[in-house]
């Protein structure tokens, strides 16, 4: 996952990479690295013929990873799907690295500089947002959601927080009757081409401008540079809850 690979990177443990996923292209620390594997796959000969020890990945990738298991290679699962999930994976990585120092260190600093965040704003109302991870079909996110998480700091609330799953389909109609302040999605989305087609067209937030298209490597990655899509979601969020 591109966001361990920034927690190790953040800690100090470069030279514990040995290999990284194929979405890590804006990680200055991993260029260069060999790119092994993505979501669903991993190339295990090439894992291997790099001496790798451990593989630190997410429970759903038990499966891609048997092979390396099996090889000997030790496997460390670490959730990435809340908020909390991204302190105790940085705190982890410190263990499993021996930099524990500069792990409670850094979420230290992290902590520090998102309640600065928050001081700077004081909205009167909390403008409804909905995230769409996914445009076609939809996809968005629920309450136990890092990006949950986010909205909630910057001052706004995640309009499908009813949902019990981090990230769930959401159906068009469902979509129609929440009409939100807001809507976020990431840049690879290609949400921006479907505005003018159902549901979206549809939708207050649309006809108001009010759609927000963000950088997904830092507002979709739980990792240290989260400060960064807080920032961004205070600045869009703050007239709409003035």
């Amino acid at each position: 996952m591109p966001s361990f690979t920034e927690d190790l990177c953040a800690i100090g443990a470069r030279g514990s990479l040995v290999a990284v996923s194929q979405f890590t292209e804006d990680i200055a620390c991993a260029k260069g690295l060999p790119q092994v594997s993505n979501y669903s796959s991993i190339n295990t000969e090439q894992a291997l013929s790099l001496h790798a020890d451990t593989v630190v990945a997410i429970p759903a990738q038990r499966a891609m990873t048997a092979a390396l298991r099996r090889a000997g290679v030790a496997a460390v699962y670490l959730r990435n799907d809340s908020y909390a999930d991204l302190f105790t994976d940085i705190a982890a990585l410190g263990a499993l690295t021996g930099r524990s120092h500069q792990a409670g260190a850094l979420i230290s600093s992290l902590r520090r500089r998102t309640r600065e965040l928050q001081a700077a704003e004081r909205f009167r109302r909390r403008p409804a947002v909905f995230v769409a991870v996914q445009a076609q079909p939809i996809w968005t996110v629920g309450a136990q959601s890092y990006i949950s998480t986010l909205i909630d700091l910057a001052g706004g609330r995640n309009a499908a927080a009813n949902l019990a799953a981090p990230y769930a389909q959401y159906s068009a109609e469902a979509l129609l009757r929440l009409q939100p302040d807001a809507i976020i999605a990431g840049n690879d989305t290609q949400l921006s081409s479907l505005l003018g087609k159902e549901p979206w067209r549809s939708l207050d937030a649309v006809r108001a401008h009010h759609v927000y298209i963000y950088n997904a490597a830092f507002l979709d990655r739980p990792g240290p540079r989260y400060n960064e899509g807080l920032s961004w979601l205070i600045e869009r969020l703050r007239p709409l809850g003035r």
